[in-house]
């Protein structure tokens, strides 16, 4: 995938085709303030053990791969979700007719 793509804008400046910044979406660090973490943090004190089940039957081994997009001009940002795969580059060797395969 290329680090830049002319595409859409639909930030209230631009409304047209800009060039963007691609970049690849992190999930962002969990806060400890969140309902449901103080509710949970809150019903593990003390003994009792652990009191909510553990998810095991994981049955996904990729991701789906969301692309975050920069407006150039106006800094809108907008993500794309794009299909799952194992290996992701961002701005990789371009892939070239008729060439031949060096080993």
């Amino acid at each position: 995938v290329p680090k830049q793509k002319r595409t859409y804008c639909a930030g209230k400046k631009c409304k047209k085709h800009t060039l963007h910044k691609v970049t690849q979406y992190k999930k962002g660090k969990d806060s400890l303030f969140a309902q449901g973490k103080r509710r949970y943090d809150r019903k593990q004190r003390g003994y009792g053990g652990q009191t909510k089940p553990v998810f095991h039957k994981k049955a996904k081994t990729t991701k789906k791969i969301v692309l975050r997009m920069e407006c150039s001009k106006c800094k809108y940002r907008k993500q794309t979700p794009i299909k799952r795969c194992k290996h992701f580059e961002l701005g990789g060797d371009k892939k070239r007719k008729g060439q031949m395969i060096q080993f």
